[in-house]
């Protein structure tokens, strides 16, 4: 009977949430990496110029990144698209994150929020204070760095890099990955030949050709969430909603019907009945609604923290535009996964390309 209990004492610490497991000890070092000014003044920043990269981390040996935070200001419009995230672990020649530092704190178009989730935070004030909980592991060295492709004005950067510094990395860890994707504008059908209930409910899509491709990875690993990012192009009095569109996973080159395939847009973040109102979750979130009748800018998250999606060769998170991929709108979206190295190399557009639309 001692037996017995000492093994389900056990149980909250091996299996149990978060909390259950903070009182087990861990042979690390805590380190910290951040802009503090080495002079011992209040200009507690990195003075990014255009074309400038600011390394964030730079660590040698095994160890893990466990808490990112940045602020940053500038003159230049829509530098959170201009200034660019990178990060790269045990030396590897590709970046495993290479996404502009706005999304990859959690919202797109250029824009903060105040919004909190299990993994990513956008804190007061009117959420310009980003932060980052994705566990990044490494074995053998990490490298983190803020690239400015701001044309004119400086980047004021101000960063805290919190870190585990261990003798060794067990084996079987994935590298953390983010990307940024953007079709702008999605590829739909000509509206004049449809009426609006034609074009929003109707149509078929037997393939998932024509998808928007949230995720496009190689290898052997997990997919744990996205943003997604629309701006609805529509100038319409109608119904004029965007999200029809079903959420299609591919994994390990399956055909169509995938074996991950769900009912609509909101319904893949959780959400439901067209939405039109702000909400975050641990896992799931509405950071931006959009305007009335759907208008403008939308923004929302899920992470796949209780439910990752394994694949061991592949993996294509899709989303329709639209339902049957009608719409026309500009879509964008951030997508983190872990795998084991090496990873199949991908790249960001140039900065042309990323600037969100403006009036």
């Amino acid at each position: 009977m001692t037996g017995h209990h000492a093994r389900v004492s056990e149980l909250p610490i091996r299996f149990g949430s978060p909390l259950a497991g903070l009182a087990a000890l861990r042979d690390a070092t805590s380190r910290r990496s951040s802009s503090w000014d080495r002079t011992g003044g209040n200009d507690d920043r990195i003075h990014l110029l255009p074309g400038q990269e600011a390394v964030l981390l730079d660590a040698r040996g095994a160890g893990c990144v466990r808490h990112l935070w940045v602020t940053l200001g500038s003159d230049e419009p829509d530098a959170l698209r201009k200034v660019v995230l990178r990060a790269w672990w045990d030396g590897e020649s590709e970046p495993s994150v290479n996404v502009p530092i706005g999304d990859f704190f959690g919202v797109g178009h250029a824009l903060t929020t105040n919004f909190a989730s299990l993994p990513l935070q956008m804190s007061p004030e009117d959420g310009r204070g980003l932060a980052c909980w994705f566990p990044m592991p490494f074995a053998s060295g990490a490298r983190i760095t803020a690239l400015s492709e701001c044309a004119d004005a400086e980047v004021k950067l101000y960063f805290s890099v919190d870190w585990e510094q261990y003798d060794d990395l067990p084996d079987g860890m994935g590298r953390f990955h983010a990307q940024w994707r953007r079709e702008n504008p999605t590829v739909g059908v000509d509206e004049r030949d449809f009426t609006n209930h034609q074009l929003l409910e109707e149509g078929e899509n037997r393939s998932g050709e024509g998808n928007f491709v949230i995720l496009d990875a190689r290898g052997r690993g997990h997919y744990v969430g996205c943003h997604l990012d629309i701006d609805n192009l529509r100038e319409t009095e109608e119904w004029n909603w965007y999200g029809e569109g079903d959420d299609m996973i591919f994994v390990d080159g399956e055909p169509f019907p995938p074996s991950l395939h769900g009912t609509g847009t909101e319904d893949y973040f959780n959400a439901a009945w067209c939405p039109t109102q702000p909400f975050s979750g641990p896992y799931s979130g509405i950071t931006l609604p959009g305007g009335p009748n759907w208008s403008g800018k939308a923004s929302l998250y899920r992470f796949h923290v209780e439910d990752p999606v394994h694949f061991r060769e592949s993996i294509r998170v899709t989303i329709e535009h639209g339902h049957a991929n009608r719409r026309s709108d500009d879509v964008s979206s951030t997508a983190y996964w872990y795998q084991l190295e090496p990873h199949a190399p991908f790249t960001l557009a140039p900065v042309s390309e990323r600037l969100p639309r403006h009036g």
